[in-house]
């Protein structure tokens, strides 16, 4: 059985916003207790509107958040509370950004930004480990003492990369990282992604709004709505039409075809998403679930199994189809 690279139990992330004007507080639920597996060396990519969490799931899971409950384990490494967030970040987990312009320091040379974490070694040793790492990821190492600004968006993206994988973590959280690129370059970025995991047993959280990179590179696809995990499901599920969920249908009904044309059979939703300040009673999507019922409002459903490797929360998982 494959160990776990992640385990994440009841992860949750709440904002207080307090009033200068004597008002009660009011509090924003960013992310509502996430509990799931994620096997070593398999990539789980995450999906949802924006605003649904996703990302500030993936900034929990890379140190960058404290979360308001709940734990996670990285590589059997326990990390509960502000004092156990630094530990994350130690050799097991990495982040590379939407934007790499913006990631990158503009005053730093690509050699230097790649090279910036192995701080442990030497001048000459850190220069030639990121030079080698530079190369490994499509980019020359003649490029190396270049500015940000002197390369694409493609190479700058490559060099996030290299400066995410460079040290040996192994649990690295993508967020949007080709969803700024053109068609070309995003299947040579999801290329090399898929060539790193294997050479180097990498695990991957891949946020993204694109079904189709998140088919390409996925392992098992999880699907949050308004903070809360709805379904979690093997990659399988997206090519078969064998999402459960009415969310998950929806999003997949409204996949552009590559034709051009109007997905056929497509679920448009009704209404807006709701305030995570004022969230519904229930089930968080029934106020725009086409098959909503009374016991969508008086009771919350659980994310049960409704196949093998698959679950969603929903009263009646499967009716949309």
């Amino acid at each position: 059985m494959t160990a776990s690279a992640l385990r994440l139990s009841g992860l949750t992330k709440r904002f207080v916003i307090r009033s200068r004007m004597g008002a009660p507080p009011v509090v924003v639920h960013a992310v509502e207790s996430v509990t799931m597996d994620i096997p070593s060396g398999t990539t789980l990519g995450i999906v949802g509107e924006s605003g649904c969490g996703k990302s500030t799931l993936g900034r929990m899971v890379a140190g960058l958040m404290v979360a308001t409950e709940g734990s996670l384990e990285i590589e059997g490494t326990r990390i509960a509370g502000p004092r156990d967030v630094g530990r994350s970040l130690r050799g097991r987990v990495q982040m590379v950004f939407q934007d790499p312009a913006s990631a990158l320091d503009p005053r730093m040379t690509i050699g230097a930004s790649v090279a910036e974490p192995l701080w442990r070694l030497r001048g000459k040793e850190a220069r030639r480990i990121a030079a080698d790492m530079i190369e490994r990821v499509g980019v020359s190492s003649a490029l190396a003492r270049r500015m940000p600004h002197e390369l694409s968006g493609g190479q700058q993206q490559r060099v996030c990369i290299a400066r995410a994988l460079v040290a040996g973590h192994r649990v690295v959280v993508l967020d949007e990282v080709v969803s700024a690129l053109d068609s070309i370059v995003k299947a040579q970025i999801l290329d090399l992604l898929r060539d790193l995991q294997r050479e180097r047993e990498l695990t991957y959280l891949f946020i993204s709004h694109d079904l189709y990179a998140v088919e390409s590179i996925s392992t098992h696809i999880a699907v949050m709505y308004l903070g809360e995990l709805v379904e979690y499901a093997p990659r399988e599920a997206i090519g078969q039409g064998a999402l459960q969920h009415p969310y998950s249908v929806a999003l997949l009904s409204a996949r552009p075809q590559t034709s051009g044309k109007e997905p056929a059979g497509r679920i448009v939703l009704s209404g807006d998403v709701p305030s995570p300040l004022d969230r519904p009673s229930g089930c968080v999507f029934r106020t725009r679930c086409p098959i909503a019922q009374a016991i969508c409002a008086e009771r919350k459903p659980e994310l049960r199994e409704v196949a093998a490797g698959q679950r969603a929360a929903c009263h009646f998982p499967g009716a949309l189809h």
